[in-house]
């Protein structure tokens, strides 16, 4: 059985207005509308109130991002190969063509 990781953060305090996390780039940050943080945060909270495991809700999160985002999923995937292939390549591995 998996432990659910309760994030303290989340759980001490209700959702407020959606403020964009310091973190982020600014770039991001004003990409992102506020509703979509708020919507964000909420699951979050929802997901701790619940006693969620974290690492599942981190994963169904970025499943619907790429879910939303058709060809998504191939790009990335085809990055991380083509980024195998130069390591491959530079330890001499693999032919480059």
């Amino acid at each position: 059985m998996v432990m659910a990781q309760p994030n303290s953060v989340l759980t001490a305090r209700s959702v407020g207005p959606a403020e964009p996390p310091e973190s982020l780039p600014e770039a991001v940050i004003e990409a992102a509308s506020l509703e979509i943080m708020h919507l964000l945060r909420r699951a979050a909270q929802l997901a701790a109130e619940q006693g969620g495991d974290t690492d599942l809700f981190m994963q169904a999160a970025w499943a619907a991002c790429l879910d939303a985002r058709p060809g998504l999923r191939e790009e990335l995937a085809e990055k991380e190969l083509r980024a195998q292939l130069k390591k491959l390549r530079k330890r001499g591995l693999v032919a480059a063509a």
